[in-house]
């Protein structure tokens, strides 16, 4: 997949566009912040990630200071639900990117984010995988057999992942059945790991995930109706001292430069 590359080029275009006015006679959103936070005050953001985009969220930022070197990012990565609880609890943050709808919403509600910055970003898939050179298992329907001893899922309670393939499981019919089977991740990555190790025969995580792995398979796609649409969501947190900056990186990721990063690492852009 060549992603090492990518992001060495991606780096290289946006550096190059910084000495070469031609490169775009309208202001990006980062230069924005820059002109709203001054150009030689450095500014540190803090942002909350669902563990699915870590790598995409990787190379967006080496994007990102490239066009705004006066912006130091902090990643603090996790699954969506923990990370929404830190932020309710008063955890420094200043962007929250959710895997799921229902932690943007219940910050929502709790007026936990910065009003109207609320933005819908990505779409996902999900996917059922198993180690690389386990051949017997071909789809959903083998997993109730001898042939997966333990199946992984995120803990559905937190992981978003987890709460669509329980979705899954019980579309099927599976959920009750796969009780004693199942093993539960802290997040979906932990999922990809316990796959990718052997820990378990088989595990349910994003499309995006598995093709970060290579000691992986995928088998089988869940059907889109089995479970609850995969809509990653952001927004600036309401307690941000940089709020205006922090807006700015909100937009930056809805650029044709972050679209390009996104799709290159298997999400689906909402626009």
């Amino acid at each position: 997949m060549h992603r090492r590359a990518f992001v060495t080029t991606v780096a290289g275009i946006w550096l190059g566009c910084l000495g070469i006015s031609s490169c775009s006679s309208a202001p990006s959103a980062t230069t924005s912040a820059t002109n709203m936070a001054g150009a030689d005050e450095a500014v540190d953001l803090t942002i909350s990630v669902a563990a699915s985009v870590q790598d995409a969220m990787k190379a967006v930022q080496i994007a990102y200071e490239a066009e705004a070197p006066q912006v130091s990012i902090t990643y603090n990565f996790g699954s969506s639900g923990s990370l929404a609880q830190q932020i309710t609890q008063g955890a420094p943050a200043d962007v929250f990117l959710s895997a799921s709808q229902k932690w943007m919403d219940d910050l929502e509600a709790q007026e936990q984010l910065l009003e109207g910055s609320r933005r819908d970003l990505l779409l996902n898939s999900l996917v059922l995988i198993v180690p690389q050179g386990k051949d017997d298992v071909t789809g959903f329907r083998d997993i109730t057999t001898d042939k997966v001893g333990r199946l992984s899922i995120g803990e559905p309670a937190s992981v978003p992942a987890g709460r669509y393939a329980r979705e899954v499981l019980i579309s099927i019919n599976m959920f009750d059945v796969l009780q004693p089977k199942l093993v539960f991740g802290k997040d979906v990555r932990q999922v990809l790991a316990y796959v990718e190790t052997g820990n378990v025969d088989a595990g349910v995580v994003y499309a995006t995930d598995a093709t970060v792995a290579d000691r992986v398979r995928v088998v089988a796609t869940a059907p889109a109706d089995s479970h609850s649409p995969i809509v990653y969501s952001i927004g600036v947190v309401a307690d941000s001292a940089h709020a205006e900056a922090a807006q700015a990186l909100v937009e930056f990721l809805v650029s044709d430069t972050a679209t390009a990063i996104f799709e290159e690492y298997g999400f689906t852009p909402v626009n």
